[in-house]
């Protein structure tokens, strides 16, 4: 029996996966409401909205229906935004098949969610949205990959986490190919934790970055020291959520998506940085939920804005020192400037910045 995927968004990361996918000879179905994405995918096997100048194969087709795309399934992989992915969910909870708990469920999306008692992760947030048979078999994909690279088959490895290894292994043979590596891991909230946070760190990275182009203090050197003290802010956040397994940080869930996120031309969060420095892209809201609200004004979607939030009431609420993800939220909250922020978080003698290396 041949094997059926369904993925929701076709987004760029959506449709780098499916394209993977789709080259194994596998059938993959996309689901967007947007009906010139789904007609150009159907029609010219191209998505040129998000992936311009690729060829997608002619195993992947695109529906509108959400429910159809769900129907009949082996696997289905979640890739909408944060910001839209509870509302895309319900509109499958219902559906037949999931009922049934018949196709194993993948998530791409990166992020927190609020609740009663603070910031969720996405896997123990959807977990309550979905059928029983779902609890601790949700599998979390992540890893340096940015959707650019990946859809032009450039080796990247992944992660795969779940609690039931069986499912993890499922979706690790469904991914794997010559130009992906997949690993198996049941660290389930560190990988997430890894996945989320990094994009607070990269829009850090990005604002330094963009100063560093006419500074005579900042250099290479200066981001390194950044992306070092980032990445021992993101393990104090995983293991104040319930990380189990330290070396969850030292792999590519952790600083090996740190580092491309923070580096990479093609990374959202790192422009966003750059834009609040280079074009004073965040002068035209008052404050991070107005940012937030009227996000679609940047014209990209940079998920670390959400996550900046989302930190800061974890912060508050775990009693930790995050000097790096504090300061992006107050630039971004406008409680200060870029340039003062960053100067007292790096600048001459870096107490904070020291404090988080030690």
């Amino acid at each position: 029996m041949s094997i059926k995927v369904g993925i929701l968004s076709s987004g760029a990361w959506g449709t780098a996966m499916g394209k993977q996918i789709a080259q194994k000879g596998i059938d993959v179905q996309m689901w967007d409401f947007m009906e010139d994405v789904v007609n150009d995918i159907n029609k010219n096997h191209k998505n040129s909205r998000y992936l311009a100048n690729i060829t997608l194969p002619k195993k992947m087709t695109a529906s509108t229906d959400i429910e159809k795309v769900v129907q009949g399934k082996d696997f289905i992989i979640i890739a909408t935004p944060s910001l839209y992915l509870i509302d895309t969910v319900k509109k499958i909870e219902k559906t037949k098949d999931i009922q049934n708990g018949e196709p194993v469920i993948g998530i791409i999306t990166k992020g927190f969610f609020p609740s009663s008692s603070g910031p969720r992760l996405i896997v123990s947030t959807l977990e309550d949205i979905l059928p029983d048979s779902y609890k601790d078999s949700l599998v979390y994909i992540s890893g340096p990959s940015h959707a650019e690279e990946v859809a032009t088959n450039k080796l990247t490895g992944l992660i795969s986490a779940c609690i039931n290894a069986k499912n993890s292994i499922k979706f690790r043979e469904l991914l794997s190919s010559k130009s992906l590596f997949v690993f198996s891991s049941i660290d389930v909230v560190g990988v997430q934790t890894c996945a989320a946070t990094k994009n607070v760190i990269a829009i850090a990275f990005g604002m330094l970055d963009a100063i560093k182009e006419k500074s005579e203090i900042f250099g290479d050197n200066t981001e390194s020291l950044l992306l070092a003290a980032g990445l021992n802010e993101i393990q104090k956040i995983g293991h104040a959520l319930g990380a189990t397994h330290p070396e969850t940080f030292t792999s590519i869930s952790g600083v090996g998506d740190l580092d491309v996120t923070c580096r990479s031309i093609h990374g959202r969060n790192r422009r966003f940085g750059h834009d609040i420095i280079n074009k004073n892209i965040i002068d035209q809201f008052s404050s991070i939920e107005d940012l937030i609200k009227n996000i679609d004004k940047l014209g990209y979607l940079p998920e670390g804005v959400v996550a900046a939030k989302y930190l800061n009431q974890i912060k508050d609420s775990h009693k930790l020192k995050l000097p790096i993800s504090s300061a992006v939220y107050k630039i971004l909250n406008k409680e200060k400037s870029p340039q003062s922020a960053l100067a007292a978080l790096i600048g001459s003698p870096a107490d904070m910045i020291r404090e988080e290396l030690i």
